[in-house]
């Protein structure tokens, strides 16, 4: 588990947070007394809280509630707490005219529930200022969150319980930290997130495109894309074949009943619509490739020798997502993803996790991705019924996956209730170059699809046994890998990885026949070039280049047509570099072929 150190600063940012979901509620209900009021969780970066006002806010009334949260803090309230009997409760709340309150304990009450806890906000008299429906986790004092530390920063729509028949709501974020230089970091950062926009960079790269034929969330990938798309699957592909991974292919439909098995039907929000054919079949696009491959495993019988088995494609899912949560490439309807499943003995699942997370760990460090974190998501134990499974096998599977990351050494956190509904899973995060996380790395154990499957293979002993199941990508999906990327380089990709690595660029006329032998040089070592003639300046076209992010610019002139090299200028570096022709790509090669972040020039 995380150490007492860290689970103690965790602990005061979530207590601030969660404090000033209060305050905030607080605040809008003394600005618009008739506001219906929600939920108000912390998050990451502060807290948000979800109501329903009887007429919209702007931004502009941002300022406005600030003022009202600062004077809130500056009375220094303090936080009371009330055990009510559920019927007591709902009572309570309905006299307060909240009913999205009521709905909440109701929903508590028929999960066996038997009391909940209202919190109060108490001024320095005695009065009670507010009251909110809550689990509690506060500061003692509201004077004790920074009243320079929090800033409202937007306001979206959020349908109540995520429906969209049911009310839409106005939800507040805010941004909030320990104090007033740390909100102006995360500020900082966002405006770098913004310059970094995979969106706009992708647009002025010629990346890719989206349609509104085509749809929302499917990308079109331009040939500079889909190049960076081809080298990251083949990339992934090359190092999960080096370690034995075996790859198959699978169409794209299934029959309903496959998912229906597996428990994804009625489970799955996400899933495409079904097709029918002529013969009145059922087919699903796939929003998953699990399926699939059990029945590439159950297609023959398998020896104990065998194993482990691991089945490994880049392929592409489709999934039904909403519109309002689409971004980009980095939340799409279609993504592609190097999944592999690996069908093992139990007594090879910790070896098999050890180098899952060694090869991950390889992968990460060569896009620089070196801050690394996890979270082991388990079930959530007052919803058992919402998994696969008794609880022997989760309790099987959950200590198994903490020990496999106690084994690797590294920090980890516990996370209740993000497991999926057959089995639980290590998540791992990396921080890119301006310090976001993003989840990448998905380590699944499963127990119960091979039950539910009837999975076997023939054991030493001769004896049919059940495999196990680990779930497991990399990269996740490419199309959002590539989003990730493009941020954290700002475009500016390794040269091993730019779509365009080298331009060409002949001083005059007279120079392009060497600018053209210097190509079929490039090209006949698969370096990627494109060549730009001498009609426009020399200095129009370094600009160019440089806008286009590619890594070198080969200006090409009298010395160096003379001494058979090449002046190298590195978009990156800036730096301009003479030498000859046989080392810029003896070290060009070199750094492509050794997947290099920094290189030569």
């Amino acid at each position: 588990m995380s150490s007492s150190k860290v689970e103690s600063e965790v602990d005061d940012l979530y207590k601030l947070r969660h404090s000033l979901a209060h305050v905030l509620a607080q605040a809008v209900l003394k600005l618009w007394p008739k506001t219906q009021i929600s939920i108000g969780p912390p998050i990451d970066t502060g807290c948000y809280y979800d109501f329903l006002f009887e007429e919209p806010i702007t931004d502009a009334d941002f300022k406005t509630i600030e003022k009202e949260m600062r004077s809130i803090i500056n009375k220094g309230q303090t936080f009371a707490v009330d055990t009510l009997a559920i019927n007591d409760a709902i009572a309570f709340w309905k006299e307060q005219g909240q009913r999205f309150k009521v709905e909440l304990i109701e929903d508590l009450a028929t999960k066996g529930e038997t009391e909940v806890t209202n919190y109060r906000n108490v001024d320095a008299d005695g009065n009670n200022m507010f009251v909110d429906l809550c689990k509690g986790g506060h500061v003692e004092n509201v004077k004790e969150i920074p009243a320079d530390g929090f800033k409202i920063m937007s306001l979206a729509g959020a349908y109540w319980r995520g429906d969209e028949k049911r009310d839409q709501l106005t939800r507040l974020y805010l941004a909030a930290f320990s104090s007033k230089d740390e909100l102006k970091a995360y500020l900082q950062m966002l405006e770098e997130a913004k310059r970094r926009d995979h969106r706009k960079l992708g647009k002025e790269m010629d990346l890719f495109v989206f349609s509104d034929k085509v749809g929302p969330g499917l990308p079109l990938f331009l040939p500079k894309g889909e190049t960076i798309k081809h080298i990251l699957e083949t990339f992934i592909r090359a190092e999960k074949e080096r370690i034995g991974y075996t790859f198959v292919g699978i169409p794209h439909i299934a029959k309903k009943e496959l998912y229906i098995q597996s428990g994804h039907h009625g489970k799955y929000d996400a899933m495409m619509p079904s097709m029918e054919d002529a013969d009145g079949d059922e087919y699903i696009l796939k929003p998953m490739n699990c399926p699939h491959h059990f029945e590439l495993f159950n297609a023959r019988p398998h020896s104990y020798r065998e194993l482990p088995i691991r089945y490994a494609e880049n392929t592409t899912c489709y999934r039904n997502e909403k519109s309002g949560e689409l971004a980009g490439l980095t939340r799409v309807k279609g993504l592609t993803q190097d999944d592999t499943h690996h069908f093992v003995r139990h007594d090879q699942i910790s070896s098999e996790i050890t180098m899952i997370l060694g090869l991950m760990e390889r992968v990460f460090a060569i896009f620089g991705f070196n801050d690394i974190s996890v979270k082991v998501s388990v079930r959530d134990p007052a919803n058992k019924e919402g998994y696969f499974g008794d609880d022997a096998v989760w309790e099987s599977s959950e200590s198994t996956l903490i020990e496999a990351v106690q084994k690797w050494g590294v920090q980890y956190d516990v996370d209740e209730g993000e497991a999926a509904f057959y089995g639980p899973k290590i998540d791992i995060f990396v921080k890119d170059a301006i310090g976001r996380g993003w989840q990448l790395t998905t380590v699944q154990l499963d127990f119960n699809q091979p039950e539910n499957f009837d999975m076997s293979y023939i054991g030493e002993d001769g004896v049919s046994h059940r495999p196990a199941v680990l779930h497991v990508t990399i990269l996740g999906s490419t199309q959002r890998f590539m989003g990730i990327l493009i941020e954290h380089f700002i475009g500016m990709f390794p040269l091993w990885l730019a779509p365009i690595q080298v331009a060409l660029l002949p001083v005059a006329d007279v120079h392009e026949e060497y600018a053209k032998e210097v190509q079929e040089v490039l090209h006949a070592a698969s370096i990627r070039s494109v060549f730009m003639d001498a009609s426009d300046s020399l200095g129009k076209r370094v600009r160019d280049g440089e806008k286009q992010r590619i890594p070198y610019l080969l200006v090409l002139g009298d010395k160096e047509k003379n001494s058979r090299g090449v002046t190298v200028r590195g978009v990156v570096s800036k730096d301009q570099t003479e030498v000859s022709l046989d080392e810029f790509m003896s070290k060009t090669i070199a750094d492509v072929e050794g997947h290099k972040i920094q290189s030569s020039f």
